[in-house]
């Protein structure tokens, strides 16, 4: 098969190496679960539990709202202690809403799941429907509700179905583990979704430093035609849905477009098996794979964690830290987020924990520029890091934004080759950030002058009203006093 090159991009160091050969393991249920109403894009989960409750292992815990969002599950049995803000697992340290259990050790599930009699047999739109009733959210990271993306699929007629294994991040290895181990569940996964999006061709595309991964697939889909294994190269940030799908196709996502409107759909492995999981035995997504890694952690491992249970509680899991890390991050190195703390829970979109000693992070000092292009290079946007980042300094926002500071999806290529160890990638978010509140600004504006101009005319229509009801009640009266003149 003929694959495609995008511009730019890096190799950076995979150090993979401590857990690629590891199985998954599966963690103990811890004695508190931390589950937050928002971990998905869209409006948050409605509880509709209450304090004191007692609730079910796969037991909803809190509904969707609106079109894009995604319902709550409980991961365990046990007793709902408190519904509350909670440390969210963001750099900001902010809390968000969270519905806490304590486990009551039985992990004893609902006896009304109804898993699908054959998911291929039905109608496509009520497998959406139950992908969206499990919860089910992007597990690469994005979290966009998986269910709104195959409704999107069969509106907009998807042709071609991509499922993302390329996994560029260093040190993660889960979806590598999730490839090897369970290959038949993720093929099965990928013909429920050609079935759902009504697609009829699927590739699963694999880096090709993955070829035990590659080999498991391409054995579990040996007799489907639909289904066809993809080694890509291994290049950073292949994980990217659009530069993956530059990478297989040759084809483009627009600016501000989605993956749908030239024909095409884009899955995590760890969304496909979710959805096996969910159509072919009931279950919704109440648990995970992630990679905690990083040479802080005493045995770096792949493990299956319940959602909401804490990074702490994981990381004593893996025997605790050697040292205290230089870095904690959620994620992998190069897009990961920096975690303030270990008492932050697993959401759906942790895709690792990886904990850095200071000789595994870059502490060089900033230098000034030297002008030699190789963030232009490396950029697999085509953007000009170095002339954004300078505007973005200036605060000259309109012309960041003018150079396509849509198109940057902060992927860290920029930062990683600058021999003069500078931050492009702050300057980018700041700009992002700026240029959000100012949006949010111009909205508000727009909002007070929309209730504003009601206002007046509201106040115009009562006084019109009244105008009318008096000139009324003064014909009323004249004509009143012209009748008894008359008599």
């Amino acid at each position: 098969m003929k694959l495609f090159r995008f511009s730019g991009g890096i190799h950076p160091e995979g150090r993979k190496h401590a857990t690629t050969d590891k199985p998954i393991q599966k963690m103990p249920m811890p004695h508190r679960l931390y589950v937050p109403l928002q971990q998905h894009v869209g409006a948050p989960a409605e509880p509709q539990v209450k304090v004191g409750e007692h609730v079910l292992k796969g037991q909803l815990l809190a509904h969707s709202q609106g079109m894009i969002s995604a319902p709550v599950h409980s991961p365990t049995s046990g007793i709902i202690v408190e519904i509350g803000d909670f440390t969210a697992p963001h750099p900001s340290g902010l809390p968000v809403r969270t519905i806490i259990i304590e486990s009551d050790g039985e992990d004893r599930w609902m006896t009304d799941l109804h898993p699908a009699e054959d998911p291929l047999r039905m109608p496509p739109d009520e497998v959406a429907a139950r992908v969206g009733m499990a919860g089910i959210v992007g597990m690469g990271g994005a979290t966009f509700p998986a269910s709104v993306k195959l409704k999107q699929s069969l509106k907009n007629k998807v042709h071609t179905f991509i499922v993302n294994g390329s996994e560029c991040e260093p040190y993660l290895t889960c979806d590598d583990r999730l490839m090897q181990e369970r290959a038949e569940q993720l093929i099965d996964g990928t013909r429920i979704v050609l079935h759902a999006a009504q697609v009829a061709q699927a590739y699963i595309a694999v880096e090709d430093n993955k070829p035990a991964a590659i080999e498991a697939l391409t054995k579990a889909c040996r007799h489907i035609t639909t289904i066809k294994v993809v080694a890509v190269p291994s290049l950073y940030p292949m994980g990217s849905a659009q530069h993956l799908i530059k990478t297989v196709t040759g084809q483009e996502v627009p600016a501000d477009g989605r993956s749908s409107d030239i024909g095409l759909l884009v899955h995590n492995v760890g969304t496909v098996y979710a959805i096996h999981r969910a159509l072919r035995h009931g279950e919704p997504l109440i648990s995970r794979v992630i990679t905690v890694g990083g040479g802080a952690v005493t045995e770096p491992i792949n493990v299956e964690v319940p959602i909401g249970a804490l990074v702490s509680d994981v990381l004593a899991f893996c025997g605790g830290l050697k040292q205290s890390p230089a870095r904690l991050l959620v994620g992998g190195p190069m897009m990961g987020q920096i975690l303030p703390t270990t008492a932050t829970p697993v959401v759906k979109g942790t895709n690792g924990i990886v904990a850095l000693t200071a000789e595994e992070i870059t502490q060089e000092q900033t230098m000034p520029c030297i002008r030699c292009g190789s963030c232009v290079t490396a950029c697999p946007c085509g953007l000009l890091p170095l002339q954004m980042a300078a505007f973005s300094k200036a605060g000259n926002f309109d012309k960041v934004d003018e150079l396509g500071l849509v198109d940057c999806i902060s992927c860290g290529s920029c930062s990683y080759v600058c021999p003069s160890h500078i931050p492009l990638v702050h300057y980018f978010n700041y700009a992002k950030g700026e240029l959000l509140a100012r949006e949010l600004q111009k909205h508000k504006a727009q909002e007070h002058r929309r209730l504003v101009d009601q206002r007046k005319e509201r106040l115009d229509r009562e006084i019109a009203a009244k105008a009318a009801a008096a000139a009324k009640r003064k014909a009323d009266a004249e004509k009143k006093k012209k009748v008894v003149t008359e008599a």
